[in-house]
């Protein structure tokens, strides 16, 4: 059957479900046929898993037969490929052999408990390193939104899958800002959680704490929903958070907030500047802020000089590990290459600094919140670059073409703090653009129950890109 939404949303599949409209086995069939349909050109994922889907979809509608209420019970999600799913490769954008997984990681076995039916796994640039999602191994994965640009990265495959209406919701990880990254560019709600609050096990923490998992989809409800659904630890993860409800917070109103709107990136060492139709698009959300009732201003946080060190040392040496799982048969980008022999020469006392340093870190920068509940800030400087934007860049020349596209992210990911694109527009052609929400530690509730407010005041969610992906030549 064909499902009245051509981009459906969790609410709507799960409305679909309860009503006896569509089974499982209907969804995830649709799912199936749309992943097909779009991957000579879209290319969003590396392994479709139809086979394991059907039976999961076949099993998920004799639970619901037998009373079964799991909240994603029968819904097709995507995971990115830098988690473990039983039987399949985890190739984490990489070319040459890879065995396949013998379990499943922790947020794909709570996935499962939730009734959701895995149906594949999405592209993601080499080891999630860069805001694009290409590689020899794969080619191009395309922004759903124009065929010439990049969807952004490294979840761009999980990204691409949910704004092509492929699977209503997707897992992303984000180490840098690579779920928000191309959820901006893709017009979807990107939630980067606290630290620990999706589980990253068998890795009892990923690059060095910096990298979680975190969820895509169009809407707040429908990312909270997941959040909730996947959120929990495993016994050895290395950071586990207090819990929350996230869901919850979608119907709670925020009250009055002190936001901050912040213009400054952190520093680099290489030049960022913000584009005109983005900073538009920021004062839109203040202005937005503003007749809700909060009060707005100008504030930066002082992330200071030694942040990026941190951030670097961290994200580096995590590459180790990286390697060292895919073995010697690996075929990795001379990029790739160059940041391992960075990662070897940091890993050591620059790490150890960097590790004791973090509480220092959090006090300074979390000064601002002494002032403000809520940090606004752009989530790119640019909006999303052709899709070959960083194919014959060296190593010096990706890292001047990606912090000067993406400065904005990466501290949060430092810092260990939650963060959440919403959409916020479109720059010329049509391109998506998006805005972060930032708080302290543990705050999601908060930050959730705002990107609400604001989804009902624009209502992003019902601008969909025209299916370019499935028009024969």
């Amino acid at each position: 059957m064909r499902l009245t939404h051509r981009y459906p949303t969790v609410s709507d599949q799960r409305f679909q479900l309860a009503s006896g409209a569509a089974t499982a086995v209907d969804l995830v069939q649709q799912s199936l046929r749309d992943i097909e349909a779009s991957q000579p050109r879209l290319n969003a994922f590396r392994v479709v898993l139809a086979a394991s889907a059907l039976a999961e979809a076949a099993e998920a509608d004799r639970r619901r037969a037998a009373g079964d209420r799991s909240p994603l019970l029968g819904i097709p999600i995507a995971v990115k490929d830098d988690v473990d799913v039983a039987g399949a490769p985890t190739a984490f954008g990489t070319s040459g052999p890879v065995p396949p997984a013998t379990a499943d990681s922790e947020v794909v076995r709570r996935l499962r408990a939730a009734g959701a039916v895995i149906v594949g796994k999405t592209n993601t640039c080499e080891f999630g390193q860069w805001p694009f999602t290409s590689g020899p191994a794969f080619g191009h994965t395309r922004n759903p939104w124009s065929a010439n640009h990049t969807p952004g990265g490294s979840s761009g495959g999980s990204a691409a899958a949910v704004a092509a209406g492929l699977v209503p919701a997707a897992i992303g990880s984000d180490g840098a800002g690579s779920v928000r990254i191309p959820a901006a560019w893709t017009n979807l709600v990107g939630i980067k959680p606290q630290r620990g609050r999706i589980s990253t096990w068998p890795l009892p923490e990923s690059f060095n704490g910096i990298t979680v998992n975190g969820v895509l989809a169009h809407t707040v409800a429908d990312a909270a929903l997941v959040l909730d659904a996947v959120s929990g630890n495993a016994a050895g993860d290395l950071h586990q958070p207090p819990p929350i409800a996230a869901f919850e917070a979608v119907g709670t109103a925020p009250g009055a907030l002190r936001v901050a709107l912040s213009t400054r990136f952190p520093f680099t060492g290489f030049r960022a500047k913000l584009d005109p139709q983005i900073r538009a698009a920021l004062e839109r959300v203040g202005d937005q802020l503003g007749e809700l009732g909060h009060t707005v201003m100008t504030g930066n946080p002082d992330y200071g000089l030694r942040l990026s060190w941190s951030f670097l040392s961290r994200s580096t040496s995590g590459l180790l590990d990286w390697a060292h799982r895919m073995g010697d048969a690996a075929e990795l980008d001379p990029r790739t290459r160059a940041n391992l022999r960075m990662g070897r020469v940091l890993s050591e006392q620059v790490l150890r600094r960097a590790r004791r340093h973090e509480a220092v870190a959090q006090r300074r920068v979390g000064a601002i919140f002494d002032t403000v509940d809520v940090i606004v800030a752009p989530t790119t400087a640019q909006p999303p670059l052709r899709v070959d934007a960083f194919d014959d860049l060296g190593g010096l020349g990706t890292d001047r073409t990606m912090i000067a596209a993406c400065p904005a992210t990466w501290p949060w990911n430092v810092l260990g703090w939650p963060s959440i694109n919403i959409p916020a527009g479109f720059a010329d052609g049509g391109l998506p653009i998006g805005v972060q929400l930032m708080g302290p530690a543990n705050s999601e509730p908060l930050l959730i129950s705002l990107a609400a407010a604001l989804e009902a005041v624009n209502g992003w969610h019902t601008r969909q890109p025209t299916a370019w992906w499935t028009q024969s030549d």
